[in-house]
Parts: C-alpha cells; structure tokens; sequence
C-alpha cells in the first residue's frame, strides 16, 4: 500500500512540475515578443519643425509675439514729413530714409517704437540748433511734398492735424520745476518772391501756433500784429508779430495720454484737447495771417539750454489733411 502511495504522490509532483513549466514558457514568449506597433495619422494642425518659408509677423525689434502678448506700432504715415535731430549742423532725415527710422543707426537713439504701447518715441536734449532758435529738438516737419520743403498751404486753403501724445519723461531745472516742449506748431513760411521783397536770406516767418507740454498742462500760444494797421510788405517781418499772453486748457493732462487737434481755416484757428475742450482765435491778427505759407510740425522740442536736460514725448497717432 505504502508502494502505491509513493507512486501516487510522485505522478502528482511530475503533474505539478510540467504543468509550472508550461507557465513558464508562455510567460517568456509574451516577454520576448516585440510591442504592437499602431499608425498614427500625420498632425497637420500647424507644424513647428521648420522655420524656413513660414510668414511669422516681423515686430520691427526683434521680439517674437508669445502667447496672448501683442506687439503694436504706431499709427503714423511718414512719408510727408522730414525730421530735425539734435546732432549734426543739425541733421535732418527726409523721406523715403525716414520710413526706415527702426534701422537707422542715425535717428534709432532720437526715434523709435515703443512696440509695447504702440508709439513713436521721440527723444531730445540740448544739443545741435536750427537757424533762429537756441533749443533743439527731435521734430517732424510737413512736407506736402516728399523731401521738398518748397510747397506748403495757406490759412484760406485749410489744415487739419490731430495726433495721440503722452508725455514719458522730461527733466527738471535748478529749482525742481519740470522743463516744457513744445509738442505741436504750426509754422509760417515766406514765399520766394516774399523773402524777396523784404530782402531776407531765407523763406523763415513766425511760428503762428505753438503748443507746449508745461508742468502737466497744455499751453498754446499764437502770434498777434505789434500793429494792426502795419503795411503789405513790413507785415511780412518777424519783427512785426510777437506772441500773445498764452492760454492753458483746463484739463491737466501729467502724463497720461491726450488727444489735440489742430484745424486752421481762413482767418480762423481752433485748438481742441481731448475732444472737450476748445480755443479759437478768429480775430483781426488771424485775419492778416492769411498772407503766409504754413506748415505743420510735431514732436518734442525742448525749451532749454540746460546741462543735463533732456525730455522723451511718445506719439500714438497722427494725421494731417488739407
């Protein structure tokens, strides 16, 4: 009995033994086998591996726009103004070079994007002059006709300008009072046959309007006749206009953005800040300023001889029209 029991138990362990050498088998076929490959369709939806060909938006500095953050340029046409740097005899920059002012070695230090805001910069300090002036400035001149300076407008004819400003910058003098620019002008010009007549060497008249950015304000300022009753040729010298007492807008404008617009029509100027507020000048010396050619000017020039001064204007937009 006990015989039979042994051989019993010993077909039960060789049962066990084959039967954990099976699992043992498979176990390794499935380890050894290679992974189940699966296509996969081609994603299309942008690709990202070749920069070559691909139309990515140009910011102007060399920045790349990244997730929702935006790159803005100002809304400015320049291909009818020149601009007056402070360097130079002075310099002056014409179009079509102006139109490449964000790679120009030469204005990039004085005019240049604020490409975060969307703005033109325009930065001074005392420096190179113009003739009849002792203050600089980084400033667009009109030029109704691209790099000539010969045709201009007239009051009867009409101009309108309006444009964004912001004060960024602008130091102080040697009491801690800011400095003041003048941000805006409009500025008169002798014809040749004009300059003629009153035997001058070049076609400059008076500025007929001038705005400044002072102490957190705007002033304007304009020309008025020493004499109303002055003649048709001595009415044609500087000498005979001087400025009149000024006007502050009530607003203060600090550094925050505001909008001005300047509309000249026959014998009548108006000056609008931020579409509230209004000055116009409708009189006799608005009247007799009809006899002069005109043009417009924008941008930053500083009021000081200062060691050390220097002011930075942005604009956002500007538009002339005639």
């Amino acid at each position: 009995m006990k015989k039979k029991e042994r051989q019993i138990s010993f077909i039960l362990r060789m049962g066990m033994l084959i039967l954990l050498l099976a699992v043992f088998a498979c176990d390794k076929n499935d380890r050894d086998s290679p992974p189940e490959i699966v296509a996969e369709e081609p994603d299309t939806s942008g690709d990202t591996d070749n920069d070559e060909g691909q139309d990515n938006p140009d910011t102007g500095d060399g920045d790349q726009n990244s997730g929702s953050e935006s790159f803005k340029l100002p809304e400015i046409d320049l291909n009818n103004w020149k601009v007056t740097l402070p360097i130079g005899n002075p310099t002056e920059v014409k179009p079509p070079a102006i139109l490449d002012y964000a790679t120009n070695e030469t204005l990039k230090p004085f005019m240049y994007n604020d490409s975060i805001n969307g703005a033109l910069v325009f930065y001074t300090y005392p420096g190179s002059t113009t003739t009849n002036t002792s203050y600089s400035r980084t400033e667009l001149r009109e030029q109704m006709v691209p790099g000539s300076n010969s045709t201009n407008w007239t009051f009867p004819e009409g101009g309108r300008m309006k444009g964004t400003v912001q004060m960024d910058e602008i130091s102080k003098d040697a009491n801690d009072k800011f400095h003041r620019t003048m941000v805006m002008q409009i500025h008169g010009r002798l014809t040749n046959e004009q300059r003629d007549l009153i035997n001058e060497d070049d076609n400059n008249a008076p500025p007929m309007l001038k705005i400044y950015w002072q102490d957190g304000r705007v002033r304007v300022k304009t020309k008025e006749l020493k004499d109303v009753n002055v003649n048709d040729v001595d009415i044609l010298k500087t000498s005979s206009w001087t400025d009149d007492d000024g006007f502050y807008f009530e607003e203060r404008v600090d550094y925050n953005q505001f909008t001005l617009e300047v509309i000249a029509s026959d014998g009548r100027l108006e000056v609008i800040l931020n579409e509230n507020e209004s000055k116009v000048y409708d009189g006799i010396h608005m009247e007799k300023w009809n006899i002069f050619e005109n043009y417009f000017k924008a941008g930053n020039y500083l009021q000081t001889i200062d060691e050390g001064a220097f002011a930075r204007i942005k604009y956002y937009d500007l538009v002339v029209s005639h």
